[in-house]
């Protein structure tokens, strides 16, 4: 079972704690190779928390397959993630990261399903962990 767990202090510590992938994802705010992460294709029922820091942050039942490559939900659980504008690239989009530790998880975007509230988190699956159970 995944668990919220205390913040490392330095980045040191964060380094010691995740994996290489992890580490430049969640700490540096890289991105997974499409089609390549953790949980794209799982359809088990639980919550996907923070990698980083255990913080819950989706809901199994809000994952779709969007067919971008990443795992994508409709909406993230309540006061679990920020979103902050995101200007690199040359484009705007919107940064989703993790409420609790501040780790980068991926972007929001407006083409989610549109029964849903037409919002698709994009999160990268290496900055997931999921807790089976009920989702």
């Amino acid at each position: 079972d995944v668990e919220v767990r205390d913040l490392p202090q330095t980045e040191e510590e964060w380094k010691a704690r995740l994996t290489p992938d992890q580490y430049r994802v969640l700490r540096g705010h890289g991105t997974e190779r499409a089609f390549t992460g953790p949980y794209l294709d799982s359809k088990d029922d639980g919550t996907y928390r923070c990698a980083g820091c255990g913080n819950p942050l989706f809901a199994s039942d809000t994952k779709f397959e969007s067919g971008t490559g990443w795992p994508s939900f409709t909406n993230a659980l309540p006061g679990a993630v920020t979103m902050i504008e995101d200007r690199s690239l040359g484009m705007v989009r919107t940064e989703v990261q993790c409420a609790r530790c501040g780790g980068h998880l991926g972007h929001v975007f407006p083409d989610g399903p549109r029964a849903a509230g037409g919002l698709r988190f994009c999160m990268n699956g290496c900055a997931l962990d999921l807790e089976k159970g009920d989702g």
